[in-house]
């Protein structure tokens, strides 16, 4: 058996990139997981992948998926996957808040000024990248204080101007929406503590997603980015580890904590 057998995740905007990797490594390590998204396999989006592809592909890993068509823009659609779970398991153990509305890569890492973007762009990003998983928590901390807690986390990224990766490559409301939901997670870490839920963000490496490898130009020499099951294999070892409360309202580096937890990035290079 899996270290996360008999645990429930949700895992949103995972029908391809690092939500699809964190379900992958959540299945593997014996999750259920309810794998959200928009692309599904009646309505494929203009990239490989959909909900239901990961939802199998995590099955035959070892975990249970379960693939849930959603909007992330619609509340009443977010609200509506917390219900099932909780009608169809009881509990949920770990959120992992990664939907995004995003442009096309090309866009979204061209150094435009703000001036020279659509105002739609903001919209777009924030509503999906930031709000919209202030509403999946919302729901999600509901039952996680029911049973006693457990672990939320948001997958940010180095873009929010903290980390290594210059944020004059991506366009102002990437940048904005990162910084965000780096505090978004700080704030909801301290009112959620006392409670035994955990909430993290997660800054994972540059990752070979389907977006980047369709468009190879954009980002030069790939040889030292990493698949995107590498962050789903640390998740895993995170949401399995003991002391993840003591980590809540951390930013957490995903090279660096797979190093404390014993998760090698050659384990995931060949996936």
């Amino acid at each position: 058996m899996g270290k996360l057998s008999g645990k429930v995740a949700v895992v949103t905007g995972a029908s391809r990139g690092l939500g699809k990797g964190i379900a992958l490594g959540l299945g593997e390590a014996g999750a259920t997981v309810y794998v959200t998204g928009r692309s599904t396999s009646s309505s494929r989006g203009e990239l490989p992948g959909t909900i239901e592809d990961t939802a199998s592909e995590l099955t035959r890993m070892g975990g249970r998926g379960i693939a849930v068509r959603c909007d992330h823009r619609v509340d009443a659609e977010v609200e509506a996957v917390f219900a099932r779970v909780r009608m169809e398991q009881g509990r949920l153990d770990l959120l992992v808040n990664n939907a995004f509305g995003s442009p096309e890569q090309r866009v979204l890492w061209s150094g435009q000024r703000f001036w020279q973007i659509p105002v739609q762009l903001w919209d777009d990003i924030i509503d999906v990248g930031l709000r919209s998983h202030f509403v999946a928590t919302r729901s999600a901390a509901q039952m996680m204080i029911e049973q006693g807690g457990w672990l939320v986390v948001n997958v940010a990224s180095h873009a929010d101007g903290k980390g290594k990766v210059a944020a004059s490559r991506a366009i102002l409301p990437y940048s904005v929406c990162k910084a965000g939901l780096h505090r978004l997670s700080a704030d909801m870490a301290v009112e959620l503590r006392d409670l035994g839920i955990a909430v993290v963000s997660i800054w994972p490496p540059a990752s070979k997603t389907e977006g980047v490898l369709a468009q190879p130009d954009v980002f030069g020499d790939l040889s030292q980015w990493r698949p995107p099951l590498f962050t789903g294999r640390v998740v895993a070892a995170l949401a399995s580890a003991e002391d993840a409360l003591a980590r809540s309202g951390q930013a957490l580096v995903i090279e660096d904590l797979a190093g404390e937890l014993g998760v090698s990035p050659a384990m995931s290079s060949s996936t």
